[in-house]
């Protein structure tokens, strides 16, 4: 996976560039220090996902998100970031990114959300997913008929896929292997008629499942 980190921030930056280089499966292209560079590497290096902070200089990573989005909609875009307030989380994910993703998380978090975003889901860290996915739920449920689809086991998984728990979090709660909960998940994908983890959640939010 070829890789183009946007942030201006040149510790987070270098600290970026050395942690993903460590994995033989991704190559760092490039760099970016405001929205406006990181439109044009995007546009000149054409890489497989990128790293973007919010608080960039001269171009903020929303607006050069959709930029980006616009003309090269195949190119998966994970938010790294401090900001928290809901309204931009919303405004980054409406903008086109696959991923969210706080600053200061794990590395193991980042990871997840690349992976997520290579596979054409939405990740939400989980410090800020409960707080999108309540503005979301209304004050009444909504019963979904296609949740009485759910097994025992995959309604555990939906659980907590709704608290914002990656793959790897969920398997070791459950005591069970990453692709086993990766098969719960696409079962649960399909039965719900959804596309993405978010769009799970937000069916079991709205059903008063949780």
């Amino acid at each position: 996976m070829r890789i183009l980190i946007v942030e201006d921030d040149p510790l987070m930056q270098l600290g970026l560039e050395q942690a993903l280089s460590e994995y033989p499966d991704f190559e760092i292209v490039g760099q970016a220090e405001d929205g406006y560079g990181g439109i044009q590497k995007a546009l000149d290096l054409k890489p497989d996902l990128i790293v973007m902070d919010i608080g960039l200089p001269r171009l903020d990573g929303i607006a050069a998100t959709k930029q980006i989005k616009e003309q090269l909609p195949d190119i998966h875009i994970v938010m790294l970031t401090s900001h928290t307030l809901q309204t931009e989380v919303v405004a980054a994910l409406s903008s086109g990114a696959d991923a969210y993703c706080i600053k200061g998380a794990s590395l193991e978090r980042l990871l997840a959300a690349i992976e997520a975003a290579k596979d054409g889901a939405t990740y939400l860290d989980p410090q800020i997913a409960r707080l999108v996915l309540d503005n979301l739920k209304p004050p009444t449920p909504e019963p979904n008929q296609n949740l009485a689809l759910l097994s025992e086991r995959e309604l555990e998984v939906l659980k907590l896929i709704v608290e914002g728990k990656s793959n790897n979090e969920i398997a070791e709660d459950l005591y069970l292997s990453t692709n086993t909960i990766k098969t719960h998940v696409r079962g649960i994908m399909n039965k719900l008629a959804v596309d993405d983890r978010v769009q799970a959640a937000v069916v079991a939010l709205r059903s008063g499942l949780v």
